[in-house]
């Protein structure tokens, strides 16, 4: 019983409660009237003249390009250092040498290793002769305290230029000018 009387005495004192907005709605009535609508009409543009197509047996630029005809071209070129496009890529070779870090140094059964710390965190072991980089770097050399590498890149000719790469202990990943 007392719940019920509780409960119709909410009910009745909040049938009370109604909210008077009249002056909010004359208000915006108000600023409705007094305000002029500007609206820009659109430009008129002008026609342009139509222009064929002249270059449909051309490669597209949208699409990638066929990597033997690549190579082709490339080894059409006389005298001029070529990589080897035919050997399985590494897996630092998807890094760019910015992005590598030495790790450290150890010797298994007379042969020199070398640990590379990648920039997604991965650590890997390479030797002389590994590839890494994104320009067909081979390393040449490995010391306590560097790795020199040797790497390939484009002169724009169908050329290949080598250019000496360093990567030493105290390189951070992103520190490295050698790019």
């Amino acid at each position: 019983m007392k719940k019920l009387v509780v409960s119709l005495g909410c009910l009745i004192g909040l049938s009370g409660c109604g909210a008077n907005i009249d002056d909010l709605i004359d208000y915006t009535n108000k600023v409705r009237a007094n305000t002029k609508v500007n609206i820009e009409e659109y430009p008129e543009f002008k026609e342009l003249p139509s222009v064929s197509y002249n270059a449909s047996e051309f490669r597209s630029p949208f699409l990638r390009s066929n990597r033997e005809s690549v190579v082709a071209q490339a080894s059409d070129t006389p005298n001029c250092e070529q990589p080897n496009h035919n050997r399985r890529k590494q897996p630092l070779e998807s890094f760019g040498i910015d992005g590598l870090q030495m790790a450290g140094v150890f010797t298994n059964a007379g042969r020199q290793y070398a640990l590379v710390k990648a920039n997604d965190g991965s650590l890997h072991k390479i030797t002389i002769g590994s590839y890494l980089g994104l320009f067909h770097g081979q390393v040449t050399q490995i010391t306590d305290t560097q790795i020199i590498i040797k790497e390939m890149l484009p002169d724009g000719a169908g050329c290949w230029k080598t250019k000496q790469a360093t990567l030493t202990m105290a390189s951070m990943v992103g520190e490295n000018d050698n790019v």
